[in-house]
């Protein structure tokens, strides 16, 4: 699980560097730079989900110790 976390999290940070290359900081919010900033953010959000994940199951590792 733990591997498979971090896969997904590298692949939401390539997402979102490359979806970053294709923002205009002229436009943001025109043609192409909104779907770039939309899919920024659902890598963000993909990242947060897998950190908020890899936390749980140590704090369900570390209950499950002091049985």
């Amino acid at each position: 699980m733990k591997i498979i976390t971090i896969v997904i999290s590298l692949l939401a940070f390539v997402l979102i560097v490359f979806n970053f290359t294709k923002v205009d900081f002229n436009a943001p919010l025109e043609g192409e730079s909104v779907t770039a900033l939309i899919t920024i953010l659902a890598g963000v959000c993909a990242i947060f989900l897998m950190l908020i994940l890899r936390i749980s199951k140590r704090i369900e590792e570390k209950v499950k110790e002091r049985r």
